[in-house]
C-alpha cells in the first residue's frame, strides 16, 4: 500500500492542523498530499474558543428592535417612495402591491453608557447589556424567502447540500470535549405564533464533509438525544462489548475500502456511548443557583423553551462544545407586528441578555462569541390594511437589517453601519453575509480563504468565493 495515499485517506483536517507546527510546515504537507490539506490559516491567535449562535428564524424587525426611524413615523400611512423600491425583489405577498409607510410600533430610548438606541418597551433586558454588544445595523443579503436565506447564513449557499457553519468549525478545529459533540443544535418556537418556520436538518448538517461533523440535535421533550439509552435487557458492559466488536468489524471494512464514512461511524458509536453519562449530567439543572435560574426567566424550567436552550448553551460551552446553535422560530410577522411580536421579544429578550451576563460572571465571555440575529429584517412599508391595526405586518426584507454580537474580541457598546432614513438600504459600512462569516472565522483564528474542502473537483469554503473580515467591529 502506498504510504502517502494511506496517510491522506486517514488524516482528518484537525490532525493535519495540529500536527503542522508552522504555516510553512503545513504548506509543505499540503504539497505532499497533493493539495488535499490547505496551509494552516495565517491569522493572529484566536480570540474565540467557542460560538453560541442565537438564530432567530423568520426575520426580526430591525426597525422595531434595533434601528429606529423617525422618518417612517412621520410618514406613517403615506405612500412609500417608489424610487427606493423600484426594480427590487420582495416576496409575492407584497411584490406588486401598493406600499404604505408603517411607523415604528415600539418605543425606543438610549441604552447603557454608550447611548445605543434600542427598543425600551420590548428589549428592556437587552438594553441592560448594551455596553457589552456590537450592534450591526448594516447587514444585507440576497435572499427574500426564509429557507434559502437561513441556509445562506448558515452554510454560505442558498441551496441545501453545503456544510453548516458549526460543521465547518468541527472539521477545522474540532471539539474541546471528548464526551460531548463539537456541534449541538437546539430549536424552539414561541407559543401562539401563526407563522412558524420549519426547521430543516440541513441547517445543522455536514453537507459533503464527513458526517461526524454534523450537528447533534438536542430535543426539547423526552430524551434529549434519540437512541442514547441502552435497549431493554442490554447492560452497559454488554453494550461496551458490542461496540468494541463492531469497531473491529468497521476497522476491517475501512482498511479494505478506505471510506472515511466508516471511521465516522466508529466515532459516532463511541460518542453515543460516552454521552450516556455526560448528557444526563448536562441536563441536570439542580446545581444551578436560584439567582441564575431567575436571571433566565420563568420559562427556563420548561424543556424546549428558548430560555432553557440558552442555559443549556452555556452549560455546553463550559464543558467543551465548540459551536451551539440555538434556533428560535416565529418572527415572521406578516400580519402580527402589534401582537405576536410581543410574544417573541418576551420569550427571547431576557434569556439572551441573561446568557451574556452568565458567561461574563463565569469568565467565559471573553473567549466565547455570542451572535443574535435572523436571516433578514422586515420591510419599512406596511403589509395589509392600514385601518386594521391588529393586522399590521411587515414583509421579508434583505436590503438592510440588524444583528448583534458580544464577547469574543468584539467592540463593546459599539454601533456599526447604518441604513437610510427609512431603514430600507444599508448605506454605511455595509456588511454582507459572507463578511459576517469571514469575521466569525477570523475571531476563531481561521483564515476563511484557507478553510477549504475539495468536493466534485472544486475547493469549497464557508464564504464561497467572497467575504472579507470586518475589522472595524473588532476590539
Amino acid at each position: 500500500m502506498n504510504p502517502i495515499l494511506d496517510f491522506r485517506r486517514s488524516q482528518t483536517r484537525r490532525e493535519v492542523f495540529s500536527g503542522a507546527t508552522s504555516c510553512l510546515g503545513a504548506a509543505a504537507l499540503s504539497q505532499l498530499l497533493g493539495g488535499m490539506a490547505s496551509a494552516a490559516p495565517a491569522t493572529p491567535a484566536p480570540k474565540v474558543r467557542r460560538v453560541i449562535y442565537l438564530f432567530q428564524n423568520g426575520g426580526p424587525s430591525h426597525i422595531e428592535m434595533f434601528d429606529p426611524k423617525p422618518k417612517l413615523t412621520e410618514m406613517h400611512g403615506q405612500p412609500f417612495p417608489e424610487s427606493v423600491t423600484q426594480g427590487l425583489r420582495f416576496s409575492t405577498m407584497t411584490q406588486d402591491k401598493k406600499k404604505l409607510c408603517l411607523g415604528q410600533v415600539t418605543e425606543t430610548a438610549p441604552a447603557g453608557k454608550c447611548g445605543m438606541e434600542l427598543s425600551s418597551s420590548h428589549l428592556p433586558y437587552t438594553s441592560e447589556i448594551a455596553d457589552k454588544i456590537t450592534l450591526i445595523r448594516s447587514m444585507y443579503t440576497e435572499q427574500v424567502n426564509h429557507a434559502p436565506a437561513i441556509t445562506f447564513f448558515l452554510s454560505g449557499g442558498e441551496r441545501p447540500g453545503r456544510p453548516s457553519m458549526g460543521a465547518w468549525l468541527s472539521y477545522g478545529i474540532g471539539s474541546e470535549a471528548d464526551n460531548l459533540p463539537a456541534f449541538v443544535c437546539m430549536t424552539s418556537i414561541s407559543k401562539g405564533t401563526s407563522c412558524g418556520q420549519i426547521f430543516y436538518d440541513h441547517y445543522w448538517g455536514s453537507g459533503f464533509l464527513p458526517s461526524v461533523h454534523q450537528g447533534v440535535k438536542f430535543r426539547g421533550n423526552g430524551n434529549p438525544v434519540l437512541y442514547l439509552e441502552n435497549p431493554d435487557g442490554i447492560s452497559k458492559t454488554v453494550r461496551r462489548g458490542l461496540l468494541d466488536d463492531l469497531a473491529k468489524l468497521n476497522q476491517k471494512q475501512y482498511e479494505a475500502l478506505g471510506d472515511p464514512e466508516i471511521q465516522s461511524r466508529i466515532s459516532q458509536y463511541e460518542m453515543a456511548y460516552k454521552m450516556q453519562t455526560s448528557v444526563p449530567e448536562l441536563t441536570d439543572f439542580s446545581k444551578e443557583s436560584k439567582a441564575t435560574l431567575d436571571m433566565y426567566g420563568p420559562s427556563v424550567h420548561e424543556k424546549g423553551t428558548y430560555a432553557y436552550n440558552c442555559l443549556m448553551a452555556r452549560r455546553l460551552v463550559e464543558r467543551g462544545t465548540r459551536f451551539v446553535q440555538v434556533m428560535h422560530a416565529g418572527w415572521d410577522q406578516h400580519n402580527s407586528i402589534t401582537t405576536e411580536f410581543n410574544n417573541q421579544t418576551r420569550d427571547t429578550d431576557q434569556p439572551s441578555a441573561a446568557l451574556i451576563k452568565d458567561l461574563e460572571q463565569r469568565g467565559l465571555l471573553d473567549d466565547t462569541l455570542v451572535i443574535f440575529g435572523g436571516e433578514f429584517g422586515r420591510t419599512p412599508f406596511l403589509q395589509n390594511d392600514i385601518k386594521d391595526r391588529k393586522r399590521w405586518g411587515r414583509d421579508h426584507h434583505p436590503y438592510g437589517f440588524s444583528m448583534w454580537m458580544a464577547g469574543g474580541g468584539m467592540k463593546q457598546g459599539y454601533v456599526h453601519g447604518a441604513t437610510d432614513e427609512f431603514g430600507f438600504h444599508a448605506v454605511e459600512d455595509r456588511m454582507h453575509v459572507h463578511d459576517f462569516q469571514a469575521t466569525v472565522l477570523h475571531q476563531l483564528g481561521i483564515d476563511h480563504e484557507k478553510l477549504t474542502y475539495k468536493f466534485q473537483g472544486r475547493r469549497f469554503r464557508l464564504t464561497d468565493v467572497h467575504g472579507h473580515v470586518v475589522k472595524d467591529i473588532l476590539a
